[in-house]
């Protein structure tokens, strides 16, 4: 995906970002919602919707990619 373009978003897109981004932490086991995800996350949704992408499942499928599983101590 595309992470070093330059993209500017109208206040209407940042808000379906947003609650896209929430939706995924949401449908997460607890034990994935790391911050550290949270931030690829909201990477991949960002470079996801920077393609023109503005289909909310395609964008959430978007930010489930490359999440790291953390083992239980």
């Amino acid at each position: 995906m595309l992470r070093n373009r330059s993209v500017v978003y109208y206040p209407e897109e940042l808000s379906l970002l947003g609650h896209i981004l929430d939706q995924a932490v949401e449908s997460l086991p607890t034990v994935m919602r790391t911050p550290g995800n949270q931030a690829e996350m909201a990477r991949n949704i960002l470079a996801c919707a920077a393609t023109g992408e503005r289909d909310p499942i395609e964008l959430e499928l978007a930010a489930l990619t490359n999440l790291k599983v953390t083992a239980a101590a």
